[in-house]
């Protein structure tokens, strides 16, 4: 921009000033101005007078210091890296397009950095959504990783459009603004009325407004933190048991889902107990939601899963790829 500027006064300084010292036309300025810029040298139209030859001086050196500054600018654009980074949004733009079934993070801060995290821990891509540039370049930075990101507003359709939001299967808004978080939700539910919708909440009163944007679930990370604090002091082996469920712990453990459509043909139809997971795994089945929504805690080992119901797993890292290696498709 100060370059344009630049370029635009020495054009207007040339102009002007062959105009009122050498009495040329404005085409006759003008056609002088650029062969003096560009040192063609074609010659002068006409003998120039003592004030003259003091202004074409003046302005040659004016150009030098000009065309030094704009050189240093463009080396600067260059190795710093900015035209690289455009390149990258450009090769990120096109790679979002090919996106099917992703998931969109609204917001790189202290909770969409974390979702962004753990989705990408257990396989999602991901396309996050930030405005502030540095958040990213200091996470990538950081040991992140190329991010495949969208530079702009999220409450705003095309934004949302570039993220592939009528393709995804989930989006999460983890803007800091609560009025943000139901913007996006309202835009995000009109452009894919089929989508899953995370939205955080820092007040109780927005719980209710979220769900009417069509939020699918709400998190209030302040009242889960307090909760976690005061469960510490009264139920400190149920916070800790937590903990390593929630990759917190030294001993991690996970949660995982298997649903009845992606069992292997050959297990389809048996009971738990046939199914036998934790002697062949070591996972241990806690719980099956029934496609009606209803959920067993600790189902009976004679309850055999129907099609659209899913099974609660829960294990070691180990355990949970060896239940998918032997019941998966």
């Amino acid at each position: 921009m100060v370059s344009l500027v630049l370029a635009l006064a020495s054009l207007t300084i040339g102009v002007i000033g062959f105009m009122l010292i050498e009495h040329y036309s404005l085409l006759d300025a003008f056609y002088m101005t650029i062969t003096t810029v560009s040192t063609v040298g074609y010659g002068e139209l006409h003998p120039f007078s003592p004030a003259g030859r003091l202004f074409v001086s003046v302005y040659i050196f004016f150009n030098l210091v000009f065309i030094a500054y704009l050189i240093s600018q463009l080396t600067t654009y260059i190795f710093n890296g900015e035209l690289r980074t455009l390149f990258n949004m450009y090769r990120t733009d096109q790679e979002i397009r090919s996106f099917k079934d992703h998931v969109i993070v609204c917001g790189f801060g202290r909770n969409g950095s974390k979702a962004y995290a753990e989705l990408l821990a257990n396989g999602a891509r991901v396309v996050v959504v930030e405005q502030n540039q540095e958040l990213l370049r200091a996470a990538t930075e950081n040991g992140a990783g190329p991010i495949a990101a969208i530079f702009g507003d999220a409450t705003a359709d095309e934004t949302l459009l570039q993220a592939g939001v009528e393709r995804a299967r989930a989006l999460i808004t983890a803007l800091p603004k609560d009025a943000d978080n139901v913007f996006v939700a309202l835009t995000a539910r009109g452009l894919n009325p089929d989508l899953k919708i995370i939205a955080r909440a820092s007040l109780k009163t927005s719980e209710s407004k979220l769900l009417r944007a069509g939020v699918d679930s709400v998190v209030m990370p302040d009242e889960i933190g307090g909760s976690h604090m005061a469960n510490l002091i009264m139920r400190p082996e149920v916070i800790r048991f937590l903990d390593m469920i929630s990759g917190l712990g030294p001993n991690k453990l996970r949660l995982e889902e298997l649903r009845y459509q992606e069992f292997r043909r050959e297990w389809q139809g048996r009971s738990i107990r046939e199914l036998d997971v934790r002697s062949r795994t070591g996972a241990t089945i806690i719980g099956l939601r029934l496609q009606d929504g209803e959920v067993l805690v600790s189902p009976s080992a004679d309850t055999r899963p129907a099609p659209g119901d899913v099974l609660l797993l829960l294990g070691t890292d180990d355990q949970v790829r060896a239940v998918m290696q032997q019941f998966h498709v």
